[in-house]
């Protein structure tokens, strides 16, 4: 019994020595924050772990489930509108733009001569230096909208970039494309060929960027985002287009105008001459009238006077006798 009264005594001893040290309680505490925060962090792993196992694939939210639709090609808009052709450097333009804006040579330059006809060029025509054919590259990315065989124009591709917002590449040959393909930009559509609308230009691509029906210049926006198209408003182009058809009429009306303005004011002038002769003859009636009326007057005068005169003389006479 006093054995282990001793050993008790021992053992109490030791631990009172132990938690009166001054390092024993902060020792305590740092043991029992490590064996908690351990214990959280295998409670969390092991949820994670259930959650992953009852995930349901299936549902609404994930990319790709349930849903075909095609996914929206964020990068187009980034995208800059480049040259229908591999080497633009050796590219020449064989005829321009026809710009309603622009300066009185410029617009006779642009214009395409066909059936004893010119009309405005609503696009480029682009060629090589050596005028052999060559590949007609996808300037923008997009979805083929139109394939057509036109013999007057060449043949005809349109590709889709945007709502309202298309390119089309006109007098070519090996088409390599059909309605609906995405095609990238710099992928060959087809070869240059040649078209009867616009003869004179011989193996070329005629191109053309439209946007809401309405062509632009296509050499404004080479090297620019299809953004920098999607800011710009063509109502005021069409506005300009129409004002210009409309000033071409009534120029045209307007000869014929003045030539009727200009018989109207000679038919008045003549009129006005008339009058003025009208009225000449009838003042020179009337001083013919007056100076008649006065001679007379004046000549009974005269004669009074003479015969007084020639009885003044006999009585004069007649006195002195």
């Amino acid at each position: 019994m006093r054995e282990e009264e001793k050993k008790r005594s021992s053992q109490d001893s030791s631990f009172k020595r132990f938690m009166n040290k001054r390092w024993a309680f902060p020792a305590i505490y740092i043991a029992s924050a490590a064996i908690i925060l351990t214990g959280v962090l295998w409670y969390q792993t092991s949820d994670n772990a259930t959650d992953t196992d009852s995930y349901d694939y299936e549902a609404t939210d994930i990319t790709g489930k349930k849903y075909d639709e095609p996914a929206l090609e964020v990068n187009r808009a980034m995208e800059n509108f480049v040259m229908p052709v591999k080497d633009p450097d050796s590219a020449v333009i064989q005829k321009q733009f026809y710009d309603y804006d622009g300066k009185a040579e410029e617009q006779e330059a642009a214009l395409v001569f066909y059936n004893n006809t010119y009309h405005p060029n609503t696009g480029i025509d682009i060629a090589t230096k050596d005028g052999e054919t060559f590949d007609v590259l996808a300037a923008l990315s997009g979805k083929v909208t139109k394939v057509e065989e036109d013999s007057l124009l060449g043949n005809v591709i349109e590709v889709e970039h945007d709502k309202g917002i298309v390119t089309q590449y006109q007098s070519v040959t090996e088409m390599n494309v059909e309605v609906g393909d995405q095609v990238e930009q710099g992928e060959v559509l087809a070869k240059a060929g040649e078209s009867l609308f616009n003869e004179e230009a011989g193996v070329h691509v005629h191109f053309e960027i439209r946007k809401d029906g309405t062509p632009v210049n296509p050499l404004d926006f080479f090297n620019k985002p299809l953004s920098s198209l999607l800011e710009l408003d063509t109502a005021d182009k069409a506005d300009a287009e129409e004002n210009s058809g409309a000033t071409e009429e009534n120029d045209e009306a307007a000869p014929s105008e003045d030539k009727s303005s200009e018989e109207s004011g000679n038919t008045e002038d003549e009129g006005s001459a008339e009058e003025s002769a009208d009225e000449n003859a009838g003042n020179t009636e009337e001083d013919e009238s007056a100076d008649t009326e006065e001679d007379p007057a004046g000549t009974s005068e005269d004669e009074g006077q003479t015969d007084d005169q020639v009885e003044e003389d006999t009585a004069t006479e007649s006195t002195d006798a």
